[in-house]
């Protein structure tokens, strides 16, 4: 009689051995920190992208801007050190899930596509689409609506959000789209156009600069865009951290001063 032929072992120990290994070395597989980890190691890795005035570069390893003033403070609340990396817009999710870097401070929109691959936090600044306005030719303008008339130009840049939104919140005006910013904004300077539809901070600056020939009327955004911190999923300590340090740093006006320092003045610009 034939023997029963026996089951071959299963090696389980050399098997997860073999998948903690390639876990280690294969790209884009690196493990995300958590806050236990940050704060056992003494050092925040943070992402961001360059983008005036959210961080600017004002020479080699020297950034500036509302986003490096935000690192700085949430390092010293934590007690580490901070390290802060430079990432392209369309590179910085793919960094943090990588596990190259511990959290997004970038002025990053809270959307819900990228919400399936990242924990947003509670947002921490509002920034969308305004308007400025050349003071002399709206000089009978006294509504928003009154621009929606072929009596006035509106400008925005070609292939923006902005364009769009002229089209389909002031559909009577003329709309005439410039290559650059810097186009657009001389255009409303020079009164070629009367209304100039651009994302903020450019309509504040520009009114801030040209303060005889440019008004900046609106009191808000006519689209708004929140942003909040993105860390990896799988750390609900950390969000709630992150979400607790706002509303500290809101109810204190830490965040809505150095938010206005950035955004409504030109004094970062000084010496």
């Amino acid at each position: 009689m034939r023997a029963a032929r026996q089951p071959e072992p299963m090696h389980r120990p050399r098997t997860l051995l073999l998948l903690f290994i390639l876990c280690c070395v294969l790209p884009g597989t690196s493990a995300a920190r958590t806050l236990q980890q940050i704060l056992n190691e003494g050092e925040i890795r943070v992402g961001v992208v360059l983008r005036m005035p959210w961080v600017i570069r004002t020479g080699p390893g020297e950034l500036i801007g509302f986003e490096i003033d935000v690192a700085n403070e949430l390092a010293t609340d934590l007690d580490v050190e901070v390290d802060i990396r430079v990432y392209p817009q369309e590179r910085i999710v793919a960094a943090l899930e990588a596990g190259e870097v511990d959290i997004i401070a970038a002025g990053l929109t809270i959307t819900p596509a990228r919400a399936l691959h990242v924990n947003f936090s509670n947002p921490y600044s509002t920034t969308g689409i305004s308007m400025a306005t050349n003071q002399e030719t709206t000089v009978l303008v006294s509504d928003l609506e009154d621009f929606d008339d072929s009596d006035y130009v509106i400008a925005t840049v070609a292939g923006s959000d902005a364009t769009e939104l002229v089209a389909r919140i002031f559909p009577q005006a003329e709309s005439r789209a410039f290559e650059t910013i810097e186009a657009a904004s001389a255009a409303l300077i020079s009164g070629e156009v009367d209304a100039y539809l651009e994302e903020e901070p450019i309509p504040s600056y520009l009114a801030l600069e040209n303060p005889s020939t440019i008004s900046a009327p609106l009191t808000g955004p006519l689209v708004q865009r929140r942003a909040g911190f993105a860390i990896n999923k799988g750390d609900p300590d950390f969000l709630a951290f992150l979400n607790a340090w706002i509303t500290s740093r809101e109810a204190d006006t830490w965040l809505p001063t150095i938010y206005g320092y950035w955004f409504s003045s030109l004094r970062w610009r000084e010496p």
